[in-house]
């Protein structure tokens, strides 16, 4: 079901370019998304109701949910899965406490010379989650959380239209926003969510500063075209996973993990980079018992057979490190004899799971930590949705006459080597 890459005889000089990747055109995907953020921008609530018809099949009678209907879905939530959520919450809540820190921090140059940076929270957000192949009411507690402990004065949540609910967004996202006190919802989905929340709906919705979440790939085009106008997290792609295993590690658990996320969506990358044949062999075996019984085989069959997937056969460990830095995975496990010490060799990652008894669906839901990653490689250079994404960091400034005197000639000099001769100026005017 897996392909098989052979990397063991490979001085992976570029090892990026041997990867299995999703296959991803979002410049196509913008092109198709402009017209829709345009209309949007154009005709409003008008637009958003006329394309909830032509991609969600509804046409919602509120596009704002009405507060009654998310306490009615609070109030019918099943009470295991409360209790379950509920423990996600606390448990984010704390680690996003942790992530926090200091809101200030100062340093005293020199006598007088002091310069504090200010961690200032962005004043209004909007939160986006999917409700396509499958509601994500975890993606609730992963946008609203740490937006709430940072300080965020305005959070509005968008979610698509489900017409057998009547179009309201599934009411499981509903309960969740309401347990956490979130008012602000609306049913619209895809790119015209995003475009909702840039240009604001003069009457429904006043615009945003910022736009996180997940989507799919029309919501990250929305996100690409019209960043500058609002902020975004990120571009993420379709969901991956890496498995780096040896010998030792257990098929069953391997498979069962690939799995997990191949049944996210056919796109979805899961990938197993192990220096064992034996192991590679056993999981294969195991992945065929395993999808035959998954309720969504299909899908499943789908990622696991797609270019996105591959058993990435390696000579050592060593190569391994290589392989799973190169491919920077959303979610990457480590499943080897002294997992914690390989894993703190790991470069580049969204997380981190360290061990059998640490898989990913543990971080989808109940770990503490973010499931809203980077994608595609991007963990070389970005992180997870976190407290510090929904804060500004902003430099204060405050020197007095002896500390600018200090280094005024400092400046004039490096202001000259520039040839901008009036910024040295406006500091030799003051001491005039």
């Amino acid at each position: 079901m897996l392909r098989t890459l052979d990397l063991r005889q490979s001085d992976l000089a570029d090892p990026g370019s041997l990867l299995p990747r999703a296959e991803l055109d979002v410049e196509a995907a913008v092109e198709v998304v402009r017209p829709i953020c345009a209309a949007v921008a154009e005709r409003g609530a008008e637009a958003l109701l006329e394309l909830s018809e032509r991609f969600d099949r509804v046409r919602p009678e509120h596009l704002r949910v009405p507060a009654e209907a998310m306490q009615q879905a609070l109030a019918e939530l099943d009470p295991t899965l409360r209790e379950a959520v509920e423990l996600a919450v606390r448990r984010r809540r704390q680690v996003s406490e942790a992530e926090l820190g200091t809101a200030r921090t100062e340093v005293e140059l020199a006598p007088g010379a002091l310069v504090a940076q200010r961690m200032i929270p962005v004043r209004r957000v909007g939160l986006y989650v999917p409700g396509g192949l499958a509601p994500l009411s975890s993606s609730v507690i992963m946008n609203v959380v740490p937006a709430q402990v940072a300080g965020v004065e305005s959070i509005a949540v968008a979610s698509p239209p489900q017409a057998e609910f009547g179009g309201l967004p599934h009411p499981t996202i509903l309960a969740v926003c309401a347990l956490l006190g979130v008012e602000e919802v609306y049913a619209v989905g895809g790119a015209q969510a995003v475009a909702m929340f840039a240009h604001g709906v003069e009457g429904l919705c006043r615009r945003v500063d910022l736009v996180t979440g997940p989507g799919n790939i029309y919501v990250v085009a929305a996100k690409r075209l019209l960043k500058g106008l609002v902020g975004i997290d990120s571009e993420a792609g379709p969901t991956e996973i890496a498995v780096l295993a040896d010998a030792g590690a257990d098929p069953r658990l391997v498979a069962a993990d690939l799995v997990s996320q191949a049944e996210h969506d056919p796109s979805a990358g899961s990938v197993l980079v192990t220096d064992s044949e034996a192991l590679a062999e056993a999981v294969a075996a195991e992945l065929a018992v395993q999808v035959s019984a998954a309720r969504h085989g299909d899908r499943i069959r789908a990622a696991l057979g797609g270019p996105q997937s591959a058993t990435v056969l390696v000579r050592d460990l060593e190569q391994g490190l290589v392989v799973v830095d190169a491919y920077g995975a959303e979610h990457l496990e480590i499943h080897t004899a002294d997992a914690e010490r390989v894993a703190a060799r790991v470069r580049n990652a969204g997380a981190i799971f360290v061990g059998p008894w640490s898989p990913v669906s543990l971080g989808d839901y109940c770990a503490g930590s973010t499931h809203v990653l980077p994608t595609g490689g991007a963990a070389a250079h970005s992180s997870g949705l976190n407290v510090k994404s929904f804060l500004r960091a902003v430099n204060v400034i405050s020197y007095d006459r002896d500390a600018l005197r200090l280094v005024a000639r400092h400046i004039e000099a490096m202001a000259e080597a520039e040839d901008l001769p009036a910024h040295g100026a406006a500091v030799s005017a003051r001491f005039a």
